[in-house]
């Protein structure tokens, strides 16, 4: 069901959007929690950019290596080994190949600087974490016996999904949809987050044993998300809607 990576896990659902409002706004964690993901990736042998990892097979051998020794892989997350249990944590910062991260870290930048503002700083990287930590302990559980690794982001992103869906249910998101020949158009989230997660459990209960994405451990991370903002905040908290912000030069509607 999965391959060493989840490649543009979240980029495959095609939808990809922009949750309008945040102008003016600040979100260190999820500015840093980018600028880590992205610099870790260069520095990796997954960029394919230092030489010192070589090329062809020597290349291949060290990407294999390392995400072996940064990801998680199931079978070995249950034994006794207190570095197996870490590997959750660290499998959030890697990422198997550009457009993995790209597709992640748009995601994450789209929907995270809302999340974060209305969460607080501390306890969004702290649901970041724990949801990420828990969404690949969900889908390594659900195949213990995998001997492949299993990195990138994906499981904490689709928590904020979830949170998002909760917290701004009729925030616009500006989306493209394959079958509408990609014609950008504007949902509430309330629309386009749901048919993302449906995607996620249909193409989960497709999955056979070869090579593809985590997709259970999206909808185990989109459930967690979703979920802790429904216990933390309370149906009082939602965001009925988020004002559009004018562009440069036009009076606010």
């Amino acid at each position: 069901m999965i391959r060493n990576w989840s490649t543009a896990a979240l980029g495959r659902v095609r939808t990809l959007g922009t949750a309008r409002g945040t102008r003016g706004r600040t979100a260190p964690v999820t500015y840093t929690l980018i600028t880590l993901c992205c610099l870790l990736f260069l520095i990796s042998p997954a960029a394919g950019l230092n030489p010192a990892y070589g090329a062809g097979e020597e290349l291949l051998a060290a990407q294999r290596a390392y995400f072996r020794r940064w990801g998680v892989i199931p079978a070995e997350l249950f034994e006794d080994s207190p570095g197996s249990a870490l590997t959750p944590a660290t499998a959030l910062f890697v990422h198997g190949s550009w457009v993995h991260l790209l597709g992640n870290m748009l995601f994450l930048y789209v929907f995270g600087a809302m999340t974060e503002e209305r969460m607080g700083r501390l306890q969004f990287a702290l649901f970041y974490l724990g949801c990420g930590y828990l969404a690949l302990l969900g889908y390594a559980g659900a195949n213990a016996h995998s001997q492949q690794s299993l990195v990138g982001a994906s499981g904490a992103i689709s928590a904020i999904l979830g949170a998002f869906l909760f917290l701004f249910p009729s925030a616009r998101v500006t989306s493209l949809l394959p079958f509408l020949f990609f014609l950008p158009l504007r949902f509430p989230a309330w629309v386009v987050l749901p048919f993302w997660a449906g995607l996620q459990w249909m193409a989960a209960g497709r999955a056979g044993d070869g090579p593809g994405v985590a997709y259970l451990a999206h909808l185990v991370g989109f459930g967690l998300g979703f979920v802790f903002a429904w216990v933390r905040f309370g149906p009082a908290a939602r965001v009925k809607s988020v004002p559009v912000a004018a562009p440069e030069g036009e009076n606010q509607p």
